[in-house]
């Protein structure tokens, strides 16, 4: 017999029901303080960004522009130095990571929820796989990150991007699905004129 609370479940990476009252609750509070964030004075960066750090566990500096949506808050956690653009959303029903140094384009989805192939499952159930992104990573615009993904350190992934595996550290990738297409090193010089993301 299982005694695990439906939060739980989904947590852990099992089936659960996205439908459970303790979560709706959560994800209703999440859309509020999203709503809240979304239509603050873009011209009140402070008071903007209190905002969205009462729902997401940052570690340092960050700035984020709107729109931002996510479906828990409480799953996400940025590092240092954190910036992204317009209209990110997470799909946070696992843990998503995010290290030092991170810049994530305008369009980007990032989610870590699955649903079954069988389709009346699917009617009663979802599952998610935590996705953990490292430091020093540039994602381009309109990135779509799938759930267990891990991106190692140094990494750039190219505008228009579907990351269905892991991309290990020192890496440029691009592509659906996305793949690496040469090794970097921290002394190159990458300029605007000799890569676009």
């Amino acid at each position: 017999m299982n005694n695990q609370t439906e939060k739980e479940k989904m947590l852990a990476g099992l089936a659960y029901n996205a439908w459970d009252d303790e979560l709706t609750q959560n994800r209703m509070r999440a859309k509020s303080i999203c709503h809240q964030f979304n239509m603050a004075d873009p011209t009140q960066l402070t008071e903007r960004m209190k905002i969205v750090k009462s729902l997401l566990s940052f570690q340092g500096e960050a700035h984020m522009e709107p729109n931002f949506y996510c479906d828990y808050g409480f799953n996400i956690h940025v590092g240092n130095n954190f910036y992204s653009n317009h209209n990110l959303t997470i799909l946070d029903v696992c843990e998503v990571k995010i290290g030092d140094n991170v810049l994530i384009g305008p369009h980007v989805m990032i989610t870590t929820a699955g649903h079954p192939i069988d389709p009346i499952e699917r009617q009663i159930t979802e599952f998610g796989s935590p996705i953990s992104i490292g430091n020093d990573v540039w994602i381009g615009g309109n990135v779509s990150i799938l759930p267990g993904v891990s991106i190692g350190d140094n990494v750039v992934i190219g505008a228009g991007s579907v990351v269905n595996k892991d991309i290990p550290s020192d890496s440029v990738a691009v592509g659906n699905p996305c793949r690496v297409i040469k090794k970097i090193s921290t002394t190159n010089n990458y300029t605007p004129n000799n890569w676009r993301c």
